[in-house]
């Protein structure tokens, strides 16, 4: 039997390619990513190694972040970095001055970074190699980086503004360095000054932020920070390891790059699930086409059970062959995947493929137990073949299971009695909830699946009905689409799992993403935000003033943002100047008022209302930014949603006074008339921490999680599409050899060899059309329920389908249906009237 699997493999070899290329794809995904997540780990280690090459030891404040702020000096100075010097085993000490610093780019936009970090720090020889110019000797000169320089579009001489804490400085760029900094080469910025102007800016004159020491040969770096620890002041100093600042600084690493292997997953799991579909249906086809084979089989008294793993054994060959073909490509994908995502500002680190066991082990687990569970059931069905059907002439279409309908129901039932219950509950927008919801779209999904061969002929029958214009090729293209339901059925579900899945995904982004931009529109009264972006960085409490007499303006607010903890979370809450702020900021309140703010009193949003069970007039206990101890405050009103007013909103006097930047503001919120960015941005000094963003922009950032969203749906697409592709390739090839006979005899009655191409093109466009018709039933009734539990838990949220995405992907599915029957198309035009005849 081994050997008769090993012959039906390559008597076959054409029909299962398809299926090869479709596991292919899950294998490549799978394998090619978790090479590529072992590869970057292992540069990121390697590339933080290179870093704390020449650190042993570390020693920092015990409040190293603000130790200029601080009461008391910084213990950090020459006098400790000498006793460092003396301690037993220490080769060398380095004090360095570090912090953080943006730049504004060469023309005039804030250079910010999507990875790594703005780093900032004391020009240091040994570790800062010059490529050009020299280094910083002054406090109005700095060096950058290769790649900032790149990014910032800067040339030696040219003048950069920059602020690292503060007001804008302004300083001329005297050279150029290289670097190995992961958090830098991950997409960051690194700025260099000369040390006393690090001091001043980062530390105070004569102090530091850290020191590190490298160890003499032969000295252990954990034999060597106890001995330092002893000889430092142990309350107000620490001593960290190099191998330990390493390994944190993988982690950090890790975890900015870590986002990039989650869609290479998802496109993964999607192809395999869909790819199942497809193994399925050919070898159900095989089976189909093999009865009398198999019957003989039976009949010179082959086992149900050797019929069994004989069809198995073809599955674990095909696997196999998928597995290894999948890798191979898994490998060119994690070659690429470094340079496709190192395009948006950074580098991720670089190093050779790591392949392990564990890529390998999953290559094989997923290829081989994919196409083996994909056939189990028609090698089941083969074994009930019955050795009589050696003797039919023809074999016949399955019929219809009476079981089938009755299953296909009762899911259709569960799945939409389970959305349509959690619909009416939508203002219990819970995970519990949302969870159950997919639970439902998943029942859904697999009730159009048991119920496809059910429902084929009459939507077919319907939606064929045009295919009559095209004369008889039609009218027997329909025919033949419904001459084995099942067939069709299967052929169909690539596209109507991949249909489900982009039209609820775009329906429910679409809604969510006109939802944020209501929002966004109609709680800012400014035409402009002046904002820093975080809660830790403050607005000059001068700039307001500044802002205030620019030409045009009419008003303006400051807002000061923490955050909060109330009602067990960390919240977001706005401390604003209840006089000035409603010609600013639109808040609908549904009870209470801005006006009834004050000492001891906030408003909150409608969600923190509804998760708190606390309305206008009751108590919270809240614990503002940096205060350790909570105090409790009255609700003095519920407002809609509103991102400009953040979660909460108080005086803005008590938001700063337990602010993270005591006295500062993180906003500045403008009205005015004939106003420009430009004339704002000079008014706050072209500070590169603060961004001017008009109300359009605003509107666009509120809904900008969405662009992740539509890369991924569009990945769906694009994977459903090619698996869908190569199915009804498949399908249609074999039927053309099925109905060889039969398009001999219509070639033989005067049909031409355009009509013949015409009836392979209308029957793949049929089949096509039916999987995208169910796909988009399911998908929009899904995206209906979740978008109801959306809307109790997102303020101005309606159902908003995506007319245009909807209409691209039924085209589209159209046109892929055309497309994948060329080539059975062109093979069935090929046969000549006699030669078909006498094949058959």
């Amino acid at each position: 039997m081994l050997t008769t699997a090993l012959r039906n493999v390559l008597a076959h070899k054409a029909r299962l390619l398809m299926t090869v290329l479709a596991v292919c794809l899950g294998v490549a995904f799978v394998s090619g990513t978790l090479v590529f997540a072992d590869s970057t780990a292992a540069a990121q280690r390697a590339a933080a190694s290179r870093d704390f090459a020449d650190v042993a030891v570390t020693v920092t404040g015990k409040d190293p972040a603000v130790p200029a702020a601080s009461s008391a000096p910084s213990v950090l100075t020459d006098a400790l970095a000498r006793r460092i010097a003396d301690v037993p085993g220490v080769a060398a000490v380095r004090p360095t001055a570090d912090g953080a610093a943006t730049l504004n780019a060469a023309d005039g936009t804030p250079l910010r970074v999507k990875r790594g970090a703005n780093r900032a720090a004391a020009y240091e020889p040994g570790r800062h190699p010059l490529v050009e110019g020299r280094a910083p000797a002054g406090a109005e000169e700095i060096a950058v980086d290769r790649g900032t320089a790149a990014a910032g579009r800067y040339h030696l001489g040219d003048t950069v503004t920059l602020a690292t804490d503060g007001p804008a400085l302004t300083a001329r760029l005297v050279g150029i360095v290289t670097t190995g900094d992961t958090r830098v080469t991950a997409g960051g910025t690194l700025t260099l000054f000369d040390r006393a102007t690090a001091q001043r800016l980062f530390a105070a004159p004569g102090q530091y932020t850290a020191i590190d020491v490298t160890a003499a040969p032969g000295t252990g770096q954990h034999e060597l920070a106890e001995r330092i620890e002893a000889a430092i002041p142990a309350d107000r100093a620490e001593v960290t390891t190099g191998q330990a600042q390493a390994a944190q600084q993988a982690v950090y690493v890790g975890t900015l790059t870590r986002g990039y292997q989650k869609m290479p997953m998802v496109f993964a799991g999607v192809s395999l699930f869909i790819g199942s579909f497809l193994v399925v249906n050919t070898f159900t086809m095989l089976v189909s086409g093999r009865t009398r084979e198999i019957a003989l089989l039976r009949a010179v008294g082959a086992t149900r059970r050797q019929v069994v793993r004989s069809l198995l054994a073809e599955a674990v060959l095909v696997g196999l062959v998928s597995s290894v073909v999948g890798f191979g490509l898994g490998l060119g994908i994690a070659t690429v995947l470094p340079e496709l995502l190192s395009g948006d500002g950074g580098r991720l680190p670089q190093g050779p493929l790591v392949i392990g066991a564990r890529p390998v082990a999953a290559a094989l687990f997923v290829g081989v137990g994919v196409t083996v569970l994909a056939a189990w059931l028609p090698s089941r069905r083969a074994a009930r073949i019955a050795p009589v059907e050696a003797l039919r002439a023809a074999v016949r279409p399955a019929g219809g299971s009476r079981v089938r309908p009755v299953v296909g129901a009762v899911l259709l039932l569960l799945g939409i009695g389970q959305l349509v219950s959690l619909a009416g509950s939508a203002e219990d927008a819970s995970e519990e909830n949302l969870r159950s919801a997919m639970l439902g779209c998943g029942l859904l999904v697999v009730a159009l699946l048991v119920l496809a061969p059910v429902l084929a002929p009459p939507v077919i029958r319907l939606t064929g009905r045009p295919a009559g214009r095209f004369g008889p090729a039609g009218e027997l293209a329909r025919r033949n689409a419904l001459r084995d339901p099942r067939r069709t059925a299967a052929t169909a579900a690539t596209l109507l799992i991949s249909t489900a899945l982009v039209s609820g995904l775009a329906t429910i982004g679409n809604s969510t993403g006109q939802a944020l931009d209501r929002q966004a529109a109609d709680g800012l009264g400014a035409d402009y935000v002046i904002s820093t972006g975080d809660t830790m960085t403050g607005i000059d409490p001068a700039a307001a003033g500044r802002v205030a007499g620019v030409p045009g303006v009419r008003g303006t607010s400051a807002v000061a943002d923490s955050t909060a903890v109330i009602g067990g979370r960390v919240r977001e809450i706005a401390g604003v100047d209840p006089a000035g702020v409603e010609q600013v900021m639109r808040l609908d309140f549904a009870s209470g008022s801005v006006r009834d703010l004050g000492p001891g009193r906030i408003a909150v949003s409608s969600t923190v209302a509804r998760e708190t069970g606390v309305g206008t007039g009751g108590r919270l206990d809240v614990r503002l930014g940096r205060s350790e101890e909570s105090a409790t405050y009255t609700v003095a009103g519920v407002y809609r949603d509103n991102p400009t007013a953040r979660d909460a909103v108080g005086l803005r006097d008590e938001v700063q006074r337990n602010g993270y930047k005591p006295g500062s503001v993180q906003r500045i919120l403008v009205r005015g008339d004939g106003v420009t960015a430009d004339g704002l941005r000079t008014a706050v000094g072209d500070n590169p921490l603060l961004k001017v963003q008009d109300r359009a922009q605003l509107v666009r950032e509120a809904a900008g999680t969405m662009g992740d969203l539509l890369t991924l749906m569009y990945g769906l697409l694009g994977i459903g599409a090619v698996i869908a592709a190569l199915g009804i390739v498949n399908t249609l090839a074999v039927s053309v050899s099925e109905r060889t006979r039969e398009i001999g005899m219509l070639r033989a009655i005067g049909m031409d060899r355009a009509g013949i191409r015409r009836m392979i093109r209308l029957e793949a466009v049929m089949v096509a059309a039916f999987g995208t018709l169910l796909g988009l039933a399911g998908g929009l009734f899904g995206a209906w329920a979740v978008g109801a539990l959306a809307g109790g838990a997102m303020d101005g949220y309606a159902l908003a389908l995506p007319w245009g995405t909807l209409a691209l992907v039924c085209l589209g599915s159209l046109a892929i249906g055309a497309a994948a029957a060329a080539l059975p198309a062109r093979r069935a035009a090929a046969l000549g009237p006699l030669e078909a005849v006498a094949e058959g």
